[in-house]
Formats: C-alpha cells, structure tokens, sequence
C-alpha cells in the first residue's frame, strides 16, 4: 500500500473523477428518460418539455464539470 501522499492524491482524484462522469451520466440519463415520458404522455408540450430538458441537462452538466475540477485540483498541485 503506497504511503506517498501525491500517490494516495491521484488515487483520490480518479476516484473522485470517475464518481463525478458516472452521477452526472446518470442524472442526465434519468432527465432525458423522464423527458421523453414526458412528450409521450403529451406531444403537444414536446417544444416546453425540451427547453426545460435542455436547461437542466446543461446545469447538471455544468455542476459535474465543476466537481470534476474540484477532484482533480488537489491532484495537480
């Protein structure tokens, strides 16, 4: 088990990484799921609903990059 704290710092950086692509996969998976539940249950909102699914995949993509900088950060330096 290595004690060096740089190697236990790139440990926890791809740990961290690979948590943050795998949430926000997920989260924007559910949201485009729920989306297309969403038009098929009511064709006539299909232009609301995709507005609203393209804001809000852009805000959980914009918070998984921000994580995904955050772990990385201490890695680098």
């Amino acid at each position: 088990m290595p004690t060096d704290p740089k190697a236990l710092a790139y440990f926890a950086a791809g740990i961290g990484a690979g948590l943050t692509i795998i949430g926000g996969g997920f989260g924007i998976g559910r949201l485009a799921a729920a989306a297309m539940d969403g038009i098929a249950r009511q064709p006539n909102a299909a232009g609301d609903i995709r507005g609203a699914t393209i804001v809000a995949a852009a805000l959980i993509a914009g918070a998984a990059f921000s994580s995904l900088i955050v772990t990385v950060l201490p890695a680098i330096k």
